[in-house]
């Protein structure tokens, strides 16, 4: 019998999908994670990270391209630096480039596949 994953269980397996060089929105997590007015709960299960080597929640952005002021690994000029690591572009406000680094159907084929 499989053993039912809890809610950060599900954010963690599909933020450590997120391919090097892309992000999702908190929106795109919860709605895959199954609740997709969950947005915040979201943040809290990323915020309570327990292996941050391992599951990228840098990966993880506003709907416009934000980045969170709350990272909590080291703040938001952490996260910038991390995603601009990974080539991730921006706007002269900081904001990621949604439209080119945003690539959700390729993360949920993926998610589907794994849940398989």
């Amino acid at each position: 019998m499989e053993k039912k994953r809890n809610f950060n269980q599900k954010v963690y397996e599909i933020v450590m999908n997120i391919p090097r060089g892309y992000v999702m929105y908190y929106g795109q997590v919860s709605k895959l994670a199954g609740n997709p007015r969950a947005s915040r709960a979201v943040g809290y299960a990323l915020h309570a990270n327990p292996d941050p080597e391992n599951i990228p929640c840098h990966r993880v952005v506003f709907k416009d391209g934000s980045l969170t002021p709350a990272f909590v690994f080291g703040g938001i000029d952490r996260q910038y630096k991390l995603l601009k690591n990974e080539k991730i572009s921006f706007s002269k406000d900081k904001k990621v480039n949604m439209s080119k680094h945003c690539r959700h159907p390729d993360i949920i084929k993926i998610f589907k596949r794994k849940k398989k």
